[in-house]
């Protein structure tokens, strides 16, 4: 009677495990189908305002802006368009908790597409088929990052006070550098950045699996799905910025 009170329990907690299992995984895909729609939205965005802000020749070489390109780059407002995208961060990072899901997942639409307009400079300053490229490589190496991340049995946690370091520095060298413009040390930030960003690809997803619990309820699970989507989603935008600005064919 005991060996089989003890064969139900191992059968029990393994069709808990199984089912834990395929809960996590549903809903890891609903993070990585955010994120990758908002990256969408982000190009889509991106490569529209960019096709009307430019004035190209019969070779498709850029010649001039449009006046709708003359007020995003070269007025005042391209501050408000380049600043915009960390007030969404912000508001996401600090408020999610007081959102309802369908709220937040809105205000993480509102901001790809904000995002989009900062960005659309890509296609300004880069060819398109070198646009093109660095996003696939991106693609490829965030899709083998985040996969070590999700399987690995290593404890990623502290590499978590390294990368945030890094993080920091990343966006004070960027501060500095709008003023000095140095080539030398936009190219230092590049390759840190790679570096930084490619870790926390991987470690943004290990704490996204660890952070699932399914006994939450479905409004929870809907802020924790927008939550991680928005990190993997800055991972992805960030690694690509760096990628492009190292490897990235300039017009």
């Amino acid at each position: 009677m005991a060996f089989g009170t003890e064969r139900t329990s191992y059968q029990t907690r393994t069709v808990d495990n199984a089912v834990f299992d395929a809960d996590l995984r549903k809903h890891m895909l609903r993070v990585y189908n955010y994120m990758a729609s908002g990256v969408a939205l982000t190009g889509i965005v991106a490569a529209l305002i960019a096709q009307m802000a430019i004035v190209t020749n019969s070779t498709g070489q850029i010649i001039g802006l449009t006046s709708f390109g003359q007020t995003m780059f070269a007025s005042g407002f391209k501050w408000i368009v380049m600043l915009a995208p960390l007030a969404f961060i912000l508001v996401l990072s600090f408020g999610l908790n007081r959102m309802r899901s369908s709220t937040a997942q809105a205000v993480f639409w509102l901001f790809a597409a904000t995002m989009g307009a900062s960005l659309s400079t890509i296609f300004i300053t880069f060819t398109g088929a070198s646009v093109a490229r660095v996003f696939f490589i991106t693609a490829a190496a965030f899709a083998g990052l985040s996969l070590y991340g999700y399987t690995t049995k290593k404890d990623l946690s502290g590499l978590g006070t390294f990368l945030i370091m890094g993080l920091i520095g990343i966006i004070i060298a960027m501060i500095v550098n709008i003023f000095l413009a140095s080539s030398a040390l936009q190219f230092a930030i590049s390759v840190i950045g790679v570096i930084v960003f490619a870790g926390l690809t991987a470690y943004d997803t290990q704490n996204i699996k660890n952070e699932y619990a399914s006994n939450y309820d479905e409004e929870t699970q809907g802020k924790l799905a927008i939550s991680g989507a928005l990190r993997l989603y800055l991972d992805f935008i960030n690694l690509f910025v760096m990628l492009l600005q190292l490897i990235g064919d300039r017009r």
